[in-house]
């Protein structure tokens, strides 16, 4: 019998998601605003069984319950959570449910979602005490062969929660507070910026580990709400850094149009 997966969350992950699963499956969104979603297909495929249901809502201190009221009113067979969530939700979430939870972080620019998850390998992770896990990994695995995402199981969903926070958005944020504080230094002592960097070029073109990032003000929905996740005193520094950074730059926000336009750094803002 065909069975439907339904994406819950249509913004800028969700969206995308169900753009790429649903011309390879029978897919359906759902989200709290209806003008968001198709609902004459939502109403036409609602009386299939849910194979899979897709979690893309923001994370917030109601997610679990949300998650919990989710799975009631759709009744999955799994739940993959494509959210960047705090640490042991996953955890959290098993613990809760008697189906199996897989977390499957996201990673990708807002604005070119669907070719990012299509580029980037899809990592997930199960509790290792998740129900019917083997038959679970292989279904998620299927549906991401099938429509043309590498994906790679971790060990345990703690590491990939932290991963996606500590080296991929708070490691991010670092590197722009560094390109802020070495503009702050150039600007004490003035000299330019891009000339001071350019003696790191060549090291980075060569070795790889001295990336040049623009001094811009770091915004968006990415790297600063994640730090919220972490409550970790060290990590919250980016975001002290970043916000003394636009006291004594008041033009921060608009220092990326500079370097976008001019392309003299490799660098693409996701912030």
């Amino acid at each position: 019998m065909t069975k439907k997966h339904v994406v819950v969350g249509l913004g800028e992950i969700g969206l995308p998601i169900l753009k790429i699963i649903s011309k390879k499956i029978q897919a359906i969104g759902y989200d709290t605003n209806p003008k968001l979603m198709d609902n004459k297909k939502y109403e036409k495929f609602s009386n299939l069984d849910t194979s899979i249901l897709h979690i893309c809502i923001p994370f917030s201190k109601k997610f679990l319950s949300q998650v919990t009221s989710l799975n009631k009113k759709f009744k999955p067979e799994i739940i993959v959570v494509h959210s960047t969530v705090s640490p042991y939700t996953t955890q959290k979430l098993q613990a809760s449910l008697s189906i199996p939870i897989i977390y499957s972080a996201t990673r990708g620019i807002h604005k070119r979602m669907i070719s990012d998850v299509k580029k980037y390998t899809k990592f997930y992770a199960l509790e290792k005490n998740a129900p019917k896990k083997k038959w679970a990994s292989q279904t998620y695995s299927r549906l991401l062969k099938k429509c043309r995402i590498n994906s790679k199981i971790m060990s345990e969903p703690i590491t990939l929660e932290l991963a996606k926070i500590v080296v991929d958005t708070s490691y991010y944020g670092w590197l722009i507070n560094y390109a802020q504080l070495s503009n702050l230094i150039a600007k004490e002592h003035k000299v330019d910026y891009d000339e001071m960097w350019s003696f790191s070029d060549e090291i980075h073109n060569l070795l790889g580990n001295r990336p040049k990032m623009y001094p811009g003000f770091i915004g968006g929905h990415c790297v600063i709400p994640n730090l919220d996740l972490m409550h970790n005193q060290t990590l919250n520094l980016i975001k002290k850094i970043n916000d003394s950074y636009l006291k004594k730059i008041p033009k921060a926000k608009s220092i990326n149009k500079k370097y976008v336009k001019s392309k003299k750094t490799s660098y693409n803002s996701k912030v």
